[in-house]
């Protein structure tokens, strides 16, 4: 198969529209050809092609930003002798002054599938500036490693951030340019916009439901390591509104969760006794590790792996990582009813709200999970009709 930004190498005829026109580009560290040449550098090698500025998003162009909150500065690129600008920096939306750079800004960057993975806000912030400035946007589109399914409540009005981008579910099962096309008409937006389409994703089919499994996987952010937090991420990401650890500070973050004083053996009788149906398609292995930095380092944590690797344990509509890690939360309430579950910190620069909310677009989940009265099909009932809501109103904007 081929990625937009292969495609847009490739043939000199889907460039044509760029000739004569300043172009930018967008990208991170996962913004790599199949030989794993940075897009900018293969752009840059283009002779019709006249490259005038790059952005990077949280973590940077080329990836030198390893936690959340720590910002990227603009700097001149040593070898082009062109700006590029951090969107994660003193701005997190292009100033009037970056957008005079440009005529037209390709995006190449790879996604997750999950809405509070901030790329996607960024591809908001764009195109609503785009819109301001009379300027084009051109995604080059990459799979959703997560595929098609859905999964999680919808964001709240007034829970827009920087982690909630829009009125989606944590798990939305679209391409990054298939997001710009909602985005668009969920705003209102007029910009010159088009995606340079994969050829040959199918999202539906195995081994990678959704990633090419032949293609090197490169980290599009420093905690992405592979596919499989890729599937899981849609659940073990809340763990970052709490004081659990996500595994931040081992080789295997955001597949496993812990902490230094649970039962997890006692914690996953529970969790089965109160929802089997939401540990389908994975399998769950206790384990024992010790952070070397973040939450609780130093310290021997009990924990659980989420384990989706191998095809005979992984089923990919089964798996419901949203569900999972919600249950995992209540039976840790169930097993002690004052532990103090909820993180509060500022978390993407927001002082005034849980980061548990933030994440889920609303205080429902963690309401839920706070009331002992609250049963499985509770949340259930909430999630699933945002779920179907959410895949009536996406159908309209899928490319594949």
């Amino acid at each position: 198969m081929k990625f937009g930004l292969e495609r847009l190498l490739q043939d000199p005829v889907l460039r044509a529209p760029l000739a004569g026109r300043r172009v930018a580009l967008l990208a991170h560290p996962a913004s790599v050809t199949r030989d794993l040449t940075h897009s900018l550098d293969a752009l840059a090698a283009l002779p019709d092609l006249q490259l005038t500025a790059a952005f990077g998003p949280q973590h940077g162009l080329r990836g030198d930003k390893q936690d959340n909150m720590v910002e990227s500065p603009d700097y001149v690129d040593p070898t082009l002798g062109i700006p590029v600008f951090s969107l994660y920096g003193t701005v997190r939306r292009p100033t009037d002054a970056m957008m005079d750079t440009f005529d037209v800004l390709l995006v190449d960057l790879q996604d997750l599938g999950c809405r509070i993975y901030t790329f996607i806000t960024t591809l908001r912030y764009v195109l609503e500036a785009a819109a301001r400035h009379g300027k084009a946007v051109w995604v080059l589109d990459r799979p959703n490693p997560a595929g098609r399914p859905v999964e999680g409540l919808t964001l709240r009005e007034g829970w827009e951030s920087f982690v909630g981008a829009g009125p989606m579910p944590m798990r939305h099962g679209m391409t990054l340019g298939e997001l710009g096309h909602w985005f668009m008409a969920q705003l209102d937006l007029s910009v010159d916009y088009r995606v340079i389409t994969m050829e040959g994703w199918h999202p539906d089919e195995g081994a990678g439901f959704g990633w090419p499994t032949d293609r090197t996987w490169v980290n599009p952010s420093p905690n992405a390591a592979n596919l499989w937090m890729a599937r899981a991420y849609a659940g073990t990401v809340m763990l970052e509104g709490t004081t659990l650890s996500e595994g931040r500070g081992t080789t295997r973050p955001l597949e496993l969760f812990g902490a230094p004083d649970i039962d997890i053996q006692r914690l996953l009788v529970d969790m089965r006794r109160t929802a089997p149906e939401w540990m389908a398609g994975c399998v769950l292995r206790p384990c024992f590790f010790e952070p070397t930095f973040h939450k609780h380092a130093g310290q021997l944590c009990a924990g659980v792996q989420i384990h989706v690797e191998d095809p005979t344990h992984y089923g990919h509509t089964a798996f419901k990582p949203w569900r999972l890690q919600a249950l995992a939360f209540k039976a840790l309430r169930m097993q002690q009813p004052d532990y103090p579950l909820w993180r509060d910190f500022p978390y993407e620069y927001e002082h005034d709200r849980l980061a548990i909310d933030l994440i889920n677009g609303g205080p429902l989940l963690r309401e839920w999970v706070n009331d002992a009265s609250s049963k499985p099909e509770d949340l259930d009932r909430a999630a699933n009709a945002d779920e179907a809501a959410w895949i009536e109103a996406r159908r309209p904007y899928l490319l594949y």
